[in-house]
């Protein structure tokens, strides 16, 4: 991959997707995206220059604009190669007594909205990477489209209830995938939902059996195999595709 976009990228799972690219030397330019930079993020910037911080709060659409035209000064005609919908929000255990509005509205916008809008707008530098790499087949070396959800998000696989806010966002994000890799198919860009796994992190919780690195790891090595017929997918971080 030559130009990669991570958003959230300041702690979590987007920090551990920047540290993986840098230290596995694995692009040459990524964009790391978050509101406010961990003093980790700023010292991985400070040590690898082909990392670049940009400024941006996903609910605020206004700005998308703005990283677009950052990214196009420093890549050209080159275009971005993978975008990965990080950033994300979530509410805790969410009985229907007990759900409110702006609980709904709060996920749905940066879990849904964002991810469709941010898309929207790179979509002119990724049909430039898909382009400028016409020679590859379908996949992260030519274009693609990441979207982070949750097995949360599927409805087949919901034994439990609840979780109101969070399942109903992640649940639109994945009828977004779909739309996309659809729409997108003739410009040979690749769109793919992705769980990442119960994995500890702030939102993830100490309890879960994941760890960040083992996730990541996943994640990538799935990514990097993706193909024309993996678009319109939601895959587990392992390579498992999940029921909708």
């Amino acid at each position: 991959m030559k130009t990669v976009l991570i958003t959230g990228a300041n702690r979590g799972l987007g920090l551990g997707m920047v540290k993986y690219l840098t230290k596995q030397k694995k692009a040459e330019n990524i964009f790391a995206t978050c509101r406010n930079s961990s003093e980790e993020l700023t010292k991985l910037s400070q040590e690898y220059e082909n990392l670049h911080i940009l400024n941006l709060d996903v609910t605020n659409i206004a700005a998308f604009n703005d990283v677009a035209s950052q990214i196009s000064k420093l890549v050209g005609a080159q275009g971005l190669n993978l975008l990965i919908n990080n950033a994300g929000v979530t509410t805790k255990f969410t009985k229907l007594a007990l759900v409110k509005p702006e609980q709904l509205l709060d996920n749905l916008t940066v879990n849904t909205v964002a991810p469709i809008m941010l898309t929207k707008t790179l979509l002119p530098l990724l049909k430039q990477a898909a382009e400028a790499n016409s020679d590859k087949p379908m996949g992260t070396q030519r274009a693609a489209v990441i979207n982070m959800s949750s097995v949360l998000g599927s409805i087949a696989q919901n034994d439990q209830g609840g979780f109101y806010p969070y399942r109903c966002s992640k649940a639109a994000l994945n009828a977004a995938t779909k739309s996309m890799s659809i729409d997108l198919k003739k410009d040979h860009i690749l769109v793919a939902s992705m769980h990442p796994g119960w994995v500890k992190t702030d939102m993830g919780g100490k309890n879960a059996p994941l760890d960040v690195d083992t996730s990541i790891q996943g994640i990538f090595e799935t990514v990097s195999k993706l193909s024309e017929g993996d678009s319109g997918k939601f895959l587990q971080y392992d390579g498992t595709e999940l029921p909708w």
